[in-house]
Formats: C-alpha cells, structure tokens, sequence
C-alpha cells in the first residue's frame, strides 16, 4: 500500500460514494476503484460492501479508518513540523548553567524562551564553568551560562557575550553580627572586618575568574585567606556559612538566596564586580540556539 492508496480510501470512507470521492479527489471513477481493489489486495479483506446502490464500510473498513486518519494526518503535519524545525520553533536547546545563575539571568532567560518558543525541549543542566567550556569546545551541549576564565582566553570554537556584571556581597553567619565578632547591623563591612575570617570559596579550577576576584580583595588588603573549606556549588557554600564555618563573597543576586542563619553584607568600598556570560559554539546553526541568542540580545536575561 501507499500513501495515495490511504488517502483514496479516506475519501471514499467520508462520502461513501465512488463518484463523489472521485470528484473530491480530481480523478475518475475508474481508477479510484481500482486503486481501492489493489488496497483491498494488499490488505487481504475487503474495505467496503458495495451494491449497485450502495457503498458502506465492512466490520475491518471501519476498524482500518481510524488509523488510516492518524496515519495520514501525521504525514499531513509534517510539514508544518518541518516548518517549526527550520524556525526553530521546536526542536532541542541544550543549555548549561553555573549555580550562581540561577538566582540572576537564568530565571528571566528560561520563562522568556518558554513563553516565546514553548515546542522546544529545554534540557537545563548545572555545571561548573571549566566543565562547561570543556564540554562546548568537544560538541557537547549547546550553549553554556558561566563565570569566564578571566585573562585565559576561551577556545577559539566558542563565542562569548556577556550577560551581566555585578558586585561580590559578603556572606556571613548571623550569628557572628549578633555575638560581636562582625560589626552590628546590616551595613556595609570594612574589608579589615572581612578578611581576617575563615573563608568558604570555590576551588579555583571551577572558576578561575571568580576565586581570583575573592582572593585578591584579601590579597589587595595586604592578607593571605584562611581557606576553611572549598566548595562547588553555590548552595553548599551557603550553607557552609549558616553552619558558621567561615564567610563566603557572592554576587549580589545571591540575596535571593535566603537561608536562616545568614546575612548579606554590602561591602565598604568598591566591591570586586564578577561577570556572568554566555558561551556557545561558532559553527553551531542550530535555529534553536539562534531564537535563544537572539533573546539575549534583546535583554531576555535581564534582572
């Protein structure tokens, strides 16, 4: 059977007349009902019961209709799919994203791009930045928001934009403001209050950028810092801090991180400024990724 066959017997099934389904189709009779004998063949039953007055769907016939429609239907869609693909409409964004995005661009990025492009699979996965650059420059994944490596450029395959700046905020156990060991209040903190604490921070091969920038505010003040404890992801750092372990310098989005046991702290003075961005392949045509690179151009990301 083909598909022409299916579609002369969808349109004999609807009219239950050979010369209307004929008419319907733009052919004659005759060849219609020879195209309905060959299915019929090829079927081994009968499709229809005819009479020199009437036609009508055998017992098999109308158990074959309705899944001669999905059939026919789902070859019908497809080039309204195909049509999508190409416009990126649907299809599959792979996407990365280190854990401090998540409480900044990312949100506004992934309900933007949902609202706008709602057939495509998001595939949403967290990762450190090193890991992230190593898995984009091998063909993995898609498009990557991460802290770049500061003065070591990324590979020549990956493209960058920057999608936000933002000062590094310190935080500390509540506890240490209450207790005295911190100024009192929710002021600004003097760096000589900051850097003579422990201190949790990411390992430096995570994100370069990001442990350099904590460390040279400590080095900037003339001191080497206490490293109490390392740590990947953004909600054990946090965590770390309200167990009262050491202080933590986070960007400022990470206030809507709320945990009991922990303030945020402005810094005296001019605070280290982390940048966020997002990194993709050159090469890579996806219309997928286009719509999403176009969203951030147009301050999809913005908080």
């Amino acid at each position: 059977m083909d598909l022409r066959q299916l579609r002369h017997f969808l349109a004999v099934a609807e009219e239950l007349h050979f010369g209307r389904a004929a008419e319907k189709l733009g052919m004659t009779q005759p060849p219609l009902s020879q195209s309905i004998r060959a299915l019929e063949t090829d079927l081994g039953a009968p499709l229809f019961a005819r009479t020199r007055r009437s036609v009508a769907l055998t017992p098999f016939g109308a158990d074959f209709l309705p899944h001669v429609r999905r059939a026919v239907g789902g070859v019908d869609a497809l080039s309204e799919t195909a049509e999508q693909l190409r416009g990126g409409a649907a299809g599959r964004l792979e996407l990365s994203f280190v854990s401090t995005a998540d409480y900044s661009v990312l949100p506004a990025l992934v309900q933007g791009f949902r609202a706008r492009f709602p057939g495509v699979d998001l595939s949403l996965t967290e990762m450190t930045s090193d890991m992230q650059i190593a898995a984009l420059a091998q063909g993995r994944g898609q498009a990557g928001i991460l802290i770049p490596h500061g003065d070591d450029p990324l590979p020549e395959v990956l493209a960058y934009r920057r999608l936000l700046v933002e000062p590094l905020v310190a935080a500390v156990p509540e506890s240490w403001c209450a207790s005295g060991r911190l100024p009192p209040g929710r002021g600004p903190l003097p760096p000589e209050a900051v850097v003579d604490k422990p201190l949790i921070v990411f390992p430096r091969r995570a994100a370069p950028l990001f442990h350099d920038l904590v460390t040279g505010f400590y080095t900037a003040q003339g001191v080497r810092p206490q490293v109490a404890q390392h740590a990947i992801q953004m909600q054990t750092i946090i965590s770390l801090v309200s167990a009262g372990m050491g202080i933590a310098l986070v960007p400022q989005s990470l206030r809507n991180l709320a945990r009991a046991g922990v303030a945020y702290r402005d810094l005296a003075g001019e605070a280290p400024l982390l940048e966020t961005g997002i990194a993709w392949r050159r090469e890579d045509a996806a219309p997928t990724l286009r719509n999403f690179l176009a969203l951030v151009a147009e301050g999809g990301a913005a908080v």
